[in-house]
């Protein structure tokens, strides 16, 4: 760990650590405080984490190589962190970006702001919570369906409905095969999530589902395919999936759509973007 990840670490803990107040955890204060910092004691946090003594302060002192996700999440819930101090905690603790949300809640809004900006965007734009729930959308997306109904939740419209089905052209080979692993690898994050097994479950009892469910896994995401598309405006066409994620809001998807009519692929070559080096 690099005395940056290990300054910013013991820097984080100790802050957020200061803010719990010990007698909400049943510990009494001394009554005279001296120069003791304010918050829960080391020794404190290792009880409180069922932990023996000394483990918190090998942590917060940035001497914990690759402590466990489990011992990270216990210490995140007792200091009450949010789901970017989350991150921050596992990235300077040396485990990389963490295994999955901190609190079922979290993924399940977006700043309000999002519906401005998805407004303003030409293509269609949606954007889905963690469970594939519709959270925001704008015109030119309503106008992909037939009479402008949305579907309620994507995942299940993708691989379930039968208007959905029929939307996505080839849907066989070029869109569950590709989308079931996304709801695969969602529930590998969530397992607890309610909305996820209840589609989990409906996956395996559909006959052209089940087959699929147990084929292909390593596709977890869909920025820059491009799949056959029937259009309820324009007719049949091209789509291409630019994805990305709201920072605040782990598992929720922003998806642009680049629609273009006909029987041509239109982005299949196109060159990657990167940075100008020169």
């Amino acid at each position: 760990m690099s005395k940056v990840s290990k300054d910013a670490l013991r820097k984080l803990l100790t802050e957020r650590r200061g803010l719990i107040d010990p007698a909400g955890h049943g510990f009494s204060r001394p009554s005279k405080q001296g120069l003791r910092a304010p918050g829960l004691t080391q020794y404190q946090v290792d009880e409180l984490t069922g932990r023996t003594g000394g483990t918190y302060r090998r942590l917060e002192s940035g001497r914990y190589p690759n402590p466990p996700a489990d011992y990270l999440r216990a210490v995140a819930a007792l200091f009450a962190l949010n789901e970017q101090e989350w991150t921050s905690l596992c990235r300077y603790a040396g485990i990389g970006d963490p295994p999955g949300p901190l609190t079922p809640a979290s993924g399940k809004q977006v700043p309000g702001v999002w519906q401005e900006a998805v407004d303003g965007m030409h293509h269609p734009a949606y954007i889905t919570d963690a469970s594939w729930e519709l959270i925001a959308h704008n015109a030119p997306f309503a106008a992909l369906f037939p009479g402008g109904q949305v579907p309620r939740n994507t995942m299940r419209w993708m691989v379930l409905e039968p208007a959905g089905r029929h939307m996505l052209t080839d849907w066989h080979t070029a869109w569950a095969p590709l989308v079931l692993p996304q709801l695969r690898a969602a529930l590998a994050a969530r397992p607890d999530d309610p909305i996820l097994r209840g589609l989990e479950e409906e996956v395996l009892n559909d006959p052209d589902c089940a087959p699929i469910w147990t084929g292909s896994v390593a596709h977890i995401h869909p920025d820059g395919d491009e799949r056959p598309l029937l259009h309820a405006e324009a007719g049949p066409g091209w789509v291409t999936m630019c994805a990305a994620q709201p920072m605040a809001a782990p598992g929720a998807r922003l998806i642009v759509l680049i629609f273009h009519a006909g029987e041509q692929r239109a982005h299949a070559r196109t060159p990657a973007l990167r940075a100008d080096s020169t």
